[in-house]
C-alpha cells in the first residue's frame, strides 16, 4: 500500500514539540521518526518547518440539520470545519425537531455518514420527560446528552428540580451543561426595561451576566458532586464561574469546563463594531472576564476549547436586538484565532494542542483520537505559521455566508488537514471526494 510521508514537520503533541517525519498508511499514523525513507508511489509532503497538529476536536457545534438547513447542513458546516483544521466535531440537539429520541438521534448519524466530511457523533438533547430515553445512551456510541439549564428555546429546556436530579443520577453518559438561569435573565430584563426601551445589543451582558452563569453553572456542579456524575460545563464566560472548577490535569476530574473562541477573543467593546454578528449566549462579557479565561486555561481551570459554532443567515441577524438570533459562525477560523493567541502570548501552542485535541479525546474517552501517536487514526493538520490568512464573507465556507472576523488577517495559515489519512483540505481548498469520515467510537 502506498503512503504519505510528511517530512520535515515540527510536530506539537503531549507538551513537547520535535522535529520529525511521519508516515500514514491506511487511515492511521504508521511510523513517526527521522529520515523515514520513501518508497515508489508514496506521496511526499515537505512541511518546510511548519507545525503538525492533531485535528481539533470540536465538543459542541450546531450545523443546524434536520429542520434548520437555510442556516447550514452537516455538510456544509463540516465542510468549513475541515478547512479550519476541524477533523471531529460533535454536534448539538437543538434542531428541527429536536433531537431528543434515540431514534432522531441516529437518523442524524445516517445524514453523516453520508454527507460529513470530518468525523462526528451527536448529543441527545434532554427534557423534562425523557430520561428514558437517556437511560439507553450507549457510552461506547453516544458522547453526551446535553442539558440547557433555565435557557432554551422550544422542549430544550430543563429546569424542575426532580427531573436534574433524576438526570444526573442516571445518565450513563456525559451529562453537558447550558448554564445560563431564566428566572436572572427575566429578573435583569424587567430591570432594565423599566429605564430603557428598546433595549440594544449592549444591554446583552447585561441581561445575561454573571449572575445568571453564576446561578446555573453552581447548580449543576452541585447536583455533579451531590452524584458523582461526570459533568462537562459548556461555555464559561465569566470569571466568578471559575471558583467552581479545579486547576490541574484532566486525568481525574470528572467534573470539567470548557471556553470557546470567541469568548477568548472578543468583548462587550466589539458590539458597537459587530453588533448582532456576535450576538450569543450566554453572552460576550468584558475584558476583565476575557482575560481571567485566558488565564485559566493556563492553570487548567478550562480544560478544553471548542468553538460553539451557530450559524444564522445574514439577514436573521440584521433584525432588531431583541428579535436576532444567538450565535455566530466559527469553525473555519477558530484554530486560526486560537494561534493568534499563540502569537501574541496568551497561550503556548502545547497548551492549544492540549485544550483542542488532546483533552477532548480524554474527556470523552474518544478512541485513537487527539494525539499523534504511531497506530493511531491519522487526523492531522499542517499549519504555516509564517503566511498570513486574510478572512472575507467571500472566502468563509459557511452556507450563511459570512463570518464574524471578517476583514482580519490571521498571522498564520491552515496549509493541509487529513481526516483518517485522506488529504481533505490543501492549497486553500477543499477536496472534493468520496466522504471518508467515521462515527467516533468511544473507550467507556
Amino acid at each position: 500500500m502506498s503512503a504519505t510521508l510528511i517530512k520535515n514537520a515540527r510536530l506539537v503533541n503531549e507538551r513537547s514539540i520535535i522535529e520529525t517525519d511521519i508516515k500514514i498508511v491506511g487511515q492511521r499514523i504508521e511510523r513517526i521518526a527521522s529520515n523515514i525513507s520513501s518508497k515508489p508511489g508514496d506521496t511526499i509532503v515537505d512541511a518546510q518547518g511548519g507545525y503538525i497538529i492533531p485535528g481539533m476536536i470540536d465538543d459542541q457545534v450546531h450545523f443546524r440539520e434536520p429542520g434548520l438547513t437555510h442556516k447550514g447542513t452537516i455538510a456544509s458546516e463540516s465542510r468549513a470545519a475541515v478547512a479550519g483544521g476541524i477533523t471531529s466535531y460533535m454536534e448539538m440537539p437543538n434542531v428541527n425537531p429536536a433531537t431528543t429520541t434515540i431514534e432522531a438521534l441516529e437518523h442524524k448519524f445516517s445524514i453523516a455518514e453520508q454527507s460529513s466530511f470530518a468525523n462526528y457523533s451527536f448529543y441527545l438533547g434532554a427534557t423534562e420527560d425523557n430520561l428514558e430515553q437517556i437511560k439507553q445512551l450507549d457510552p461506547q456510541k453516544h458522547c453526551g446528552v446535553k442539558v440547557f439549564m433555565g435557557a432554551s428555546t422550544g422542549n430544550l429546556l430543563v429546569e424542575e428540580p426532580a427531573a436534574l436530579e433524576a438526570i444526573f443520577r442516571d445518565s450513563p453518559v456525559l451529562i453537558v451543561t447550558h448554564c445560563e438561569s431564566g428566572a436572572v435573565i427575566k429578573q435583569n430584563i424587567q430591570k432594565l426595561a423599566q429605564d430603557k426601551s428598546p433595549l440594544t445589543i449592549d444591554d446583552h451582558p447585561i441581561l445575561r451576566d454573571e449572575d445568571a452563569c453564576f446561578a446555573s453553572s453552581s447548580y449543576a456542579v452541585e447536583l455533579a458532586k451531590k452524584y458523582q456524575s461526570q459533568l462537562h460545563v459548556l461555555h464559561i464566560t465569566t470569571a466568578k464561574e471559575l471558583a467552581l472548577f479545579e486547576s490541574g490535569s484532566i486525568d481525574k476530574k470528572h467534573i470539567t469546563a470548557e471556553a470557546c473562541v470567541h469568548h477568548l477573543w472578543f468583548s462587550n467593546k466589539d458590539y458597537e463594531r459587530l453588533g448582532n454578528q456576535i450576538k450569543c449566549n450566554p453572552a460576550i462579557k468584558y475584558p476583565s472576564d476575557r482575560d481571567a479565561l485566558l488565564q485559566a486555561l493556563k492553570t487548567g481551570k478550562i480544560d478544553i476549547i471548542a468553538t460553539d459554532h451557530a450559524p444564522h443567515t445574514w439577514a436573521e441577524k440584521h433584525v432588531p436586538y431583541e428579535q436576532a438570533p444567538a450565535g455566530l459562525p466559527l469553525v473555519q477560523h477558530a484554530l486560526l484565532s486560537l494561534l493568534e493567541q499563540v502569537h501574541q502570548g496568551h497561550m503556548t501552542i502545547t497548551q492549544l494542542v492540549e485544550k483542542t485535541a488532546h483533552n477532548p479525546a480524554l474527556r470523552y474517552g474518544i478512541q485513537q483520537r487527539g494525539f499523534v501517536r504511531e497506530g493511531y487514526y491519522a487526523d492531522l493538520v499542517l499549519i504555516d505559521p509564517d503566511t498570513t490568512t486574510l478572512v472575507t464573507n467571500d472566502n468563509s465556507l459557511y452556507h450563511c455566508g459570512w463570518s464574524p472576523f471578517n476583514g482580519h488577517s490571521f498571522s498564520a495559515q491552515i496549509n493541509k488537514t487529513w481526516v483518517n489519512g485522506n488529504l481533505v483540505y490543501t492549497n486553500q481548498k477543499v477536496v472534493e471526494q468520496p466522504v471518508e469520515a467515521m462515527r467516533l467510537v468511544f473507550n467507556k
